[in-house]
């Protein structure tokens, strides 16, 4: 049962930073890192399984989201709010694999 609590605190807390930073980081660098775009669309993803079932499967997602940012590695010309991104992806995917 805490690690449901776990994902739903860190659901609660972080996804609406989750969602600002990145749509923000698609503006600002999505022309030199056309990935983002696929990152933001991603995330969307997730967000609506989850709203249909918190249990949901996020395995394609994540798997998807490693593909796409080679691992989380995060590009020199990044600023603070993709390297946040990044770093919270990575965060999010890490407590999914303790509830699973």
């Amino acid at each position: 049962m805490a690690t449901e609590i776990n994902n739903q605190a860190f659901i609660e807390a972080e996804f609406p930073k989750l969602n600002f930073f990145t749509r923000q980081i698609v503006k600002v660098h999505g022309a030199n890192h056309p990935e983002l775009a696929e990152v933001r669309e991603l995330f969307v993803a997730m967000v609506q399984k989850l709203q249909a079932d918190l249990q949901a499967d996020l395995t394609p997602e994540f798997q998807q989201l490693r593909r796409v940012t080679h691992n989380y590695r995060v590009p020199e010309d990044a600023c603070g709010a993709y390297q946040a991104t990044y770093e919270l992806l990575e965060q999010f995917q890490e407590v999914e694999r303790i509830t699973a």
